[in-house]
């Protein structure tokens, strides 16, 4: 039987991508240790994600309870499946610009030296495994800052003769920019991905990803703004807008749709490969936007406030332009848009914030 390696497993990307490749007929084996509440406390554990895989896919799924810079643990399990292993989907990281600056150590050895581990183990034991890679648009820093933008009611537009008005190609550069630490420690980790797939010829993508989201997202003020947002809605819990007028935009990606793409990439692979892969002009949306649609669902007013100062590195306007991966899989197409991820964020996840506010 073929095997599925996924990290993160029991994160938002992971647990989607155990379900999706395990439907698809996969073993799957997850790694996970819930290092999310150590990075943002008990709210954002993924501890019942795990529990509801195991109890959901029974045999078709085993978790290891390990940290992905343990060399010797990562290597002692790729060993075990050796060439049974098909497929790897690497979405373990430190996912926060605010966190990585408290901790770098952790940030970089978790993004940068767990991704080596992960690599180097799949070229030692399973060289014909496909290598996917959740890697991030913070790649390119702040550079999308410099764009032209023009200011809307609602939203920063950009400049609609500019070529990235149909969204941010794999073209922009990731040089002479501010990153973050944490967009730093995921350039290391998606040029090693990369150079893994052109040096030892492996089958290796990096997904550039802006902001992923779905019901499945234990989301925080630091990190999952859609699902964090969407939760304060429904729970009255108060809201920070951090600068740029609320008006900033993002593209947003369902797990889903994400998980369709790698999907695509897994049955018909390609070496070192780099895509932006977002919402696109399909589904995006400026944080006042989100607010509004937010509190149609929830029928309430968004208990929010507003401060001046952004977060640094943080994007203006970003918007994917995914039709690179498009024209190598024009099958794939993408399904949610915004109102409809937020629609299903809240359907599926109320009821179980409302229980831990009653706690």
């Amino acid at each position: 039987m073929s095997v599925a390696v996924v990290t993160g497993a029991a994160g938002l990307i992971g647990s989607e991508a155990v379900r999706h490749f395990a439907d698809k007929g996969l073993d799957v084996v997850g790694i996970d240790n819930d290092m999310r509440s150590r990075f943002f406390g008990e709210e954002a554990s993924t501890a019942w994600q795990r529990q509801q895989l195991e109890c959901d896919l029974g045999e078709r799924y085993r978790h290891v309870n390990a940290d992905i810079r343990d060399t010797d643990a990562i290597e002692s399990l790729f060993r075990s499946l050796g060439n049974e292993i098909a497929l790897v989907v690497h979405t373990a990281a430190q996912p926060s610009h605010d966190w990585a600056a408290r901790e770098p150590h952790t940030d970089f050895t978790v993004n940068a030296n767990g991704t080596l581990n992960m690599l180097e183990a799949t070229r030692q034991f399973a060289s014909e495994a496909v290598f996917i890679f959740t890697s991030t648009n913070k790649v390119y820093g702040d550079t999308p800052n410099r764009l032209p933008l023009v200011e809307q009611e609602l939203r920063w537009e950009i400049d609609p003769a500019h070529e990235f008005a149909g969204g941010i190609s794999e073209a922009m550069s990731i040089d002479q920019t501010m990153h973050s630490l944490f967009g730093a420690s995921k350039v290391a980790a998606d040029v090693m991905v990369q150079e893994y797939g052109r040096y030892f010829d492996m089958k290796t993508a990096c997904f550039r990803g802006g902001c992923l989201t779905g019901p499945n997202h234990s989301g925080t003020q630091l990190h999952g703004f859609l699902a964090y947002l969407v939760k304060c809605a429904t729970t009255g819990t108060p809201y920070t807008v951090f600068g740029y007028k609320g008006k900033q935009v993002r593209d947003n990606i369902h797990s889903a749709d994400l998980i369709s793409a790698f999907d695509h990439f897994f049955r018909n692979p390609r070496s070192g490969e780099v895509y932006n892969m977002g919402g696109s002009r399909f589904s995006n949306c400026s944080m006042m936007e989100a607010i509004r649609i937010c509190e149609e669902i929830t029928g309430q007013p968004m208990n929010y406030t507003y401060t001046e100062t952004n977060r640094m590195g943080d994007h203006i306007w970003w918007i994917s332009d995914v039709s690179k991966f498009q024209s190598h899989y024009p099958a794939w197409t993408l399904q949610y848009d915004v109102p409809r991820i937020c629609g299903e964020i809240h359907a599926n996840n109320a009821e179980r914030w409302m229980e831990s506010v009653a706690r």
